[in-house]
């Protein structure tokens, strides 16, 4: 059992609620527990004897709201200072990261070591502290913004530098930037538009409505999309083939629930089908995406892998030269703390490279701004790190979605459920984060794309004014920084 003591330091009130919260343990992999409040504590009485960490959103002041975790912590009866372990943590982390970056002693650096410095002191303030939990929680929350700011301002420096080394070595050369359209697309004003900003468009193929009845596949929104899409010259992207949430399964496959092998093989041919239709439009394919994470038939790890190889050989076979893209959705893979059914998306990734299943790259998404398991808010230090940490696996990497909302959601009235990052999200805020995120991405040289989750605002969004235009197609700030952005990046490769 763990007991975490909280204090309503800075005249907020503790955290309302803890929608989100989850305890972590080795390798940072969620674990299954039971979390609530009693009193002034938050208890913890995770399934297992080994230490663990608690995640949660955490407000603070002048930086936001978002997600942060403690260090591994053995259980005890005495409680643990909330605020404490989450200093001590995020200053472990930066202390890590600077040592990993080579950045000690790196010119340019004296502001944030300077930073960093603070945050020390101030939870040295806060241990000499530990006999009086309320003044340590003061001390411990100034440690936590500095060291917060300091993560930030090192990762827009550690980006600053490799962007610019990227540049210079041409490797802006091929087409690095990409959006997501509406399914229903957006005709050829919504084409011209994307062709602004970016290299290529994703196209959305969803089982559920490509083929509502077994046996009446349909693609002629698709192909309308494809041919408006191809005359403003922008590259496609297509997927995923296979995703198994409840908005992608069309209703007549619920039949075969629990006959893997009929599934098995419907899948196999809708992979087939739309490939060979599109394969001379088409040069990019999320075969699968989320499948670690959401399936409505509980699938075993095996069949999850099963399924994934399978995905993967087909589109190879029909379209040898396309790119194939296995998708990790929710990569910080909290539904595995809810779902011990799922499977943890770094496992699933070093299992897709270990059983040589033929793919190209993986694809990563960062949605934010839910209050859903996965799309609570990191900041750009924490995408940075987990980037570094499936670079690891030796695949090429595509961000194959950044999103982020405009506006708050309107059941957000009493706050910021899913986290915001400076401010309350607006239109300037979203424009400020999508060009951080993609240049922290761009920065990284196995990064080879990076692609926005949504094009235009529409009912169908995740996000609420997630898009980087207006539903007339009016640009939003966003769209205007991510054209200077890849203005920029571009600048100098015909000289």
């Amino acid at each position: 059992m763990h007991k975490f003591l909280v204090f309503p330091t800075d005249n907020r009130k503790v955290p309302p609620d803890l929608h989100g919260a989850h305890l972590v343990g080795n390798d940072n992999v969620p674990i299954r527990a039971d979390i609530r409040w009693e009193g002034k504590f938050i208890r913890c009485t995770p399934r297992m004897q080994d230490p663990v960490g608690l995640s949660l959103l955490w407000p603070t002041k002048g930086f936001g709201t978002i997600q942060l975790q403690t260090t591994r912590l053995p259980g005890r009866e005495q409680p643990y200072n909330l605020h404490l372990e989450l200093a001590r943590h995020q200053l472990m982390r930066v202390t890590v990261k600077r040592e990993e970056w080579g950045l000690f002693d790196y010119s340019g650096m004296d502001e944030i070591a300077a930073r960093i410095d603070r945050s020390r002191d101030a939870f040295i303030r806060a241990l000499q502290e530990a006999d009086r939990p309320a003044a340590a929680a003061r001390h411990a929350d100034e440690s936590l913004a500095h060291g917060l700011w300091a993560a930030e301002e090192m990762s827009h420096f550690h980006a600053a530098i490799f962007l610019g080394r990227r540049q210079q070595t041409g490797g802006f050369g091929r087409p690095f930037l990409g959006v997501k359209i509406p399914e229903g697309g957006t005709g050829p004003e919504g084409a011209r538009r994307a062709a602004e900003a970016f290299d290529f468009v994703y196209l959305p193929f969803v089982w559920r409505n490509i083929q509502p009845a077994e046996q009446a596949p349909s693609y002629e929104a698709l192909e309308a999309t494809v041919k408006a899409c191809s005359a403003a010259r922008l590259a496609l992207r297509g997927g995923p083939l296979l995703s198994f949430g409840v908005s992608s399964v069309p209703d007549w496959m619920y039949i075969w629930e629990n006959d893997f092998e009929s599934i098995y093989e419907a899948a196999r041919e809708h992979v087939e089908r739309t490939v060979q239709r599109f394969s001379k439009q088409i040069s990019s394919w999320v075969v699968a995406s989320g499948v670690q994470a959401d399936n409505v038939f509980g699938f075993s790890i095996e069949q999850t892998m099963e399924l994934t190889r399978m995905a993967a050989t087909v589109t190879k076979q029909v379209a040898p030269r396309s790119q194939v893209l296995i998708d990790l959705s929710q990569p910080w893979g909290e539904y595995y703390a809810r779902n011990q059914q799922t499977v943890p998306p770094l496992l699933y990734a070093d299992m897709a490279v270990q059983s040589g299943i033929n793919f190209d790259g993986f694809g990563l998404q960062f949605v934010f701004g839910l209050a859903s398991d996965g799309f609570h808010l990191r900041d750009p230090f924490q995408v940075s790190a987990l980037i570094d940490k499936l670079a690891n696996l030796g695949k090429p990497l595509h961000i194959t979605a950044i999103g982020a909302p405009s506006c708050l959601a309107p059941e957000a009235d009493a706050g910021p459920p899913g986290g915001e990052w400076h401010a309350p999200w607006s239109e300037a805020v979203q424009a400020e984060w999508l060009r951080t995120l993609c240049e922290v991405a761009l920065s990284k040289p196995y990064v080879e794309t990076v692609c926005i989750q949504s094009l235009v605002d529409g009912p169908d969004n995740i996000i609420a004014g997630g898009g980087v235009l207006r539903a007339d197609l009016t640009p939003k700030p966003a769209f205007t920084s991510l054209v200077e952005l890849r203005k920029r990046l571009l600048a100098g490769l015909d000289k």
